[in-house]
């Protein structure tokens, strides 16, 4: 018997459980991942989180994508992992500290009637690497390689709108190029301050928003002078907000968090 909790930064979902104080044990969280993530068969997400004891900082987040692979990082579970924590009388601080994969993330959270309602992020460093042609069936894409704890392949586009992302982006994610697989962002700038993102999430297919990915694309744009350094990112399943601070090279996401229903899965 596994307590969890449905959570959602932008439909983006997640299935989150609760491993501190050795609470909720799964032996085997890559394969539980692909059983809870099902949207027929199980509870249905785009992946599993753990929050678990840390040694390093206030706490832990492990993160598994549907197809059962760990990734480093994730934007918008982290910031729900903020709301878990602090809703759930885990916490009462406003500023956490949280260890990932890709380091420790500094998290600023915004209460109001005693709940957290949206969650300021930094995510450290990011590095924009060369950009470089790949041909994939009948179009060359120009991809520009983004680090931001997670690897990441910006693709510019004129128009989103009638763009079929599943045509090209298992072909991206799964290149040799990328022996480690990544993220796909296609990309339309609307305007100085508004970009238009549809992601492809490694290990996950489409997702309807994609924390990291904003940032990476944030990244990719402000490196050719496409945009200001504090977008507005438009996603399919809503806004987030994405900032740069020149000065230490680091890059901050915000955004909601929701929970949606709290469940007991019988295995």
């Amino acid at each position: 018997m596994i307590h969890f909790t449905k959570m959602h930064g932008l439909g983006n979902d997640y299935v989150f459980v609760d491993c501190t104080e050795n609470k909720n044990y799964i032996p085997n969280p890559s394969s539980f991942s692909k059983i809870i993530s099902n949207r027929n068969f199980g509870i249905g997400s785009d992946g599993l989180i753990l929050i678990e004891d840390s040694k390093l900082a206030d706490f832990k987040m492990r993160i598994f994508n549907s197809d059962g692979s760990e990734a480093e990082m994730c934007g918008n579970g982290i910031r729900c992992v903020g709301k878990y924590v602090y809703d759930n009388h885990l916490t009462e601080k406003n500023t956490l500290e949280v260890e990932t994969l890709a380091g420790i993330k500094k998290l600023n959270l915004k209460v109001r009637n005693n709940q957290v309602y949206s969650i300021s992020v930094c995510l450290g460093n990011y590095k924009v690497l060369d950009e470089f042609d790949l041909s994939i069936l009948d179009a060359t894409f120009t991809i520009t390689p983004v680090l931001v704890g997670n690897p990441h392949a910006v693709i510019f586009v004129k128009d989103l709108s009638d763009f079929k992302i599943e045509k090209y982006a298992p072909l991206i994610e799964k290149h040799t190029v990328f022996p480690n697989k990544t993220n796909v962002e296609f990309v339309q700038i609307i305007n100085s301050n508004h970009l238009k993102v549809k992601v492809w999430e490694r290990g996950s297919g489409i997702t309807l928003a994609c924390g990291t990915g904003a940032c990476a694309s944030t990244a990719a744009a402000f490196s050719k002078k496409f945009i200001y350094r504090n977008p507005t990112v438009e996603l399919p399943g809503g806004f987030l907000q994405t900032y740069i601070d020149e000065k230490t090279n680091s890059i901050y996401l915000s955004g909601p968090a929701v929970t949606v229903y709290n469940g007991v899965y019988y295995n």
